[in-house]
């Protein structure tokens, strides 16, 4: 089976993942700033940081599968469980925003990253079994400093959130900036990969 289907798929769920969570937002009432500021609040920085991420992996994603010459079952099965952690993120930012960075949502809110996270090396190494050691995607990737790197921050995050400052704001405040801190590390496309689609082409 070629890549295309499943591909055109990922797309469209990450597609719907975004419109839900826009949907999200509140409209003003009034027509000044402070009525937005009021009504949206923290809400419009928490749609950035999410649509972000969905871009991160939108990105990777359909990097990592330009090095992907088949889809076997194992690689359709991990590509839904990466979708089913991301579909998650409309409502686990909404609780988030609804709660004011609580303590609780923002823990959930971690641990649906860190899921997310761990599904995407999940299928990444589907996708190296099925091709072998030696594959295209195993040699680009390498190390995958990025890849050790971003768990780490995200259960560093979530433990702040946790265990720091329960009956105040540090701990968030904490977990928030690993988050985001995530996300910067990433917004710059993966050149690794970028580099072995251009020295071995894509299969299609």
């Amino acid at each position: 089976m070629k890549t295309s289907r499943l591909e055109a798929f990922s797309d469209g769920v990450l597609a719907i993942i975004i419109t839900i969570m826009v949907l999200e937002l509140k409209v003003p009432e009034g027509n000044t700033f402070a009525d937005l500021r009021h009504a949206t609040g923290k809400g419009l920085l928490s749609y950035l940081l999410s649509f972000v991420y969905v871009g991160i992996y939108w990105n990777n994603h359909h990097h990592m599968f330009q090095l992907a010459r088949r889809v076997t079952g194992g690689i359709l099965w991990a590509n839904l469980g990466l979708l089913f952690c991301l579909s998650l993120l409309p409502f686990t930012t909404a609780w988030t925003d609804e709660t004011d960075y609580a303590r609780s949502p923002v823990v959930l809110l971690g641990v649906n990253l860190l899921a997310a996270a761990c599904a995407y090396v999940g299928l990444q190494q589907v996708i190296i079994r099925a091709h072998g050691a030696d594959s295209e995607l195993r040699r680009a990737i390498g190390w995958d400093a990025k890849g050790k790197l971003s768990p780490m921050l995200y259960l560093t995050g979530i433990l702040s959130a946790w265990f720091v400052d329960t009956h105040g704001r540090i701990g968030v405040i904490i977990a928030s900036a690993c988050y985001t801190a995530v996300a910067l590390v990433w917004i710059v496309p993966d050149r690794r990969i970028g580099r072995a689609v251009s020295e071995f082409g894509s299969p299609d």
